[in-house]
């Protein structure tokens, strides 16, 4: 299981924790596979507890709920990509502003 894919997972939960695991795997753009895999591994690590209820079909369904320490987990992850999200924007800044240097010198 990567970051990238259990924080998507965490975030979407926070929002709407009673997605279920299809609507959470096309959100994602991931196989319900491996939203079931991460799912497990989120609630093995005490990052998530699952509740049951009854859905409007009067079928049973899930909500997943994030536990204080997967509330703590997305805030450390949030910053985590924060970090690296806006080391990334200022080596493309960098690269840009070089190629309107180089372009700006080849129109001269």
């Amino acid at each position: 299981m990567d970051d990238d894919t259990s924080y998507s997972l965490l975030k979407a939960l926070e929002q709407n924790p009673d997605l279920s695991q299809r609507d959470m795997a096309k959100r994602l753009g991931i196989s319900l596979g491996k939203v079931n895999y991460c799912l497990k591994a989120l609630i093995e690590k005490g990052c998530l507890k699952v509740s049951n209820f009854r859905n409007n079909e009067n079928k049973l369904a899930y909500a997943y709920l994030l536990t204080p320490h997967g509330v703590e987990q997305k805030a450390r992850m949030t910053v985590e990509f924060l970090q690296i999200k806006t080391q990334e924007y200022e080596r493309l800044r960098m690269e840009i502003e070089e190629l309107r240097r180089d372009a700006k010198t080849m129109r001269s």
